[in-house]
């Protein structure tokens, strides 16, 4: 433009598109590159976070409560972290863990149940917990008084209703009696499924029976168990108005209790 005969530029235009877009994408990448920092930053608290939630449902199943977290992990030290072979039911030695590139600290399950190398599928037959896949390796948590087991820890995990439950059940020494069990991951109904997370019933779990000579015997009734009944020691009460996800813990318990789950292993360290 032209003006008393100089030459004048015409205003630059700041609300253009180029100049949206620019600022729009400047501010993009400034977020994405805070947000990956942070993600970056936080995943060693994550880790730890997930860690101590893992070893407090652990120390639950086996029967330690309230307890803080400074506690929890000088508790989980007196337990004995063992690997076991569910193909040839038994533990491994610390050199077949190493020749097989598995950190007992790090190694996830439900990771490696995913992972042909480490697991397989389950025939329909098989699959009475509606699992797909087994991983073939299982990390149990022992304690010991002179040598003998006095209680064992094992994970556990199945299809109820809406969601896989996973959870840990913990047996004592004679590889049959219930200390406890726990669930802490599950997408069940509040107050119907979800009621396995309830502390009564979680409660009522003790001192019952799983075996029954040679196979599980353990069985979520519907409505309440009864005393006076000749297998109230194997009875648990259903959950009310939650009858699939009561199933679905009975047949969790019955795959990994039984032949292809611990069950030759627990007979194995019961006899």
């Amino acid at each position: 433009m032209l003006s008393g005969g100089c030459l004048v530029s015409k205003p630059r235009n700041k609300d253009s598109m180029s100049n949206i877009m620019t600022v729009a994408l400047s501010v993009c990448f400034v977020c994405s590159v805070m947000v990956a920092s942070a993600a970056v930053f936080l995943k060693p608290q994550r880790m730890a976070n997930k860690n101590l939630d893992r070893v407090s449902n652990i120390l639950m199943a086996a029967g330690l409560r309230n307890i803080g977290s400074e506690e929890i992990m000088a508790e989980f030290k007196k337990f004995e972290v063992r690997l076991v072979d569910l193909e040839e039911d038994r533990f491994l030695s610390s050199l077949e863990i190493s020749d097989l590139g598995i950190d007992l600290q790090t190694y996830d399950q439900r990771r490696a149940s995913r992972d042909p190398e480490f697991s397989r599928q389950l025939l329909d037959e098989e699959d009475i917990a509606s699992i797909t896949r087994r991983a073939r390796y299982s990390i149990v948590y022992m304690q010991r008084d002179e040598g003998a087991i006095t209680k064992i820890i094992l994970p556990i995990h199945g299809y109820g209703l809406w969601s896989t439950l996973y959870g840990f059940i913990s047996l004592s020494g004679d590889m049959n009696t219930v200390s406890g069990i726990t669930f802490y991951e599950h997408g069940e109904t509040a107050g119907l499924g979800g009621e396995v997370d309830n502390m009564t019933w979680k409660a009522s779990w003790n001192d019952k029976q799983i075996y029954d000579g040679q196979s599980v015997a353990l069985r979520v009734v519907k409505g309440k168990a009864l005393e006076n009944s000749p297998s109230f020691k194997y009875e648990i009460d259903g959950l009310s108005g939650a009858t699939l996800t009561s199933r679905g813990v009975e047949n969790l318990i019955a795959f990994w209790l039984g032949e292809d789950g611990f069950g030759p292993l627990l007979k194995t360290l019961g006899s």
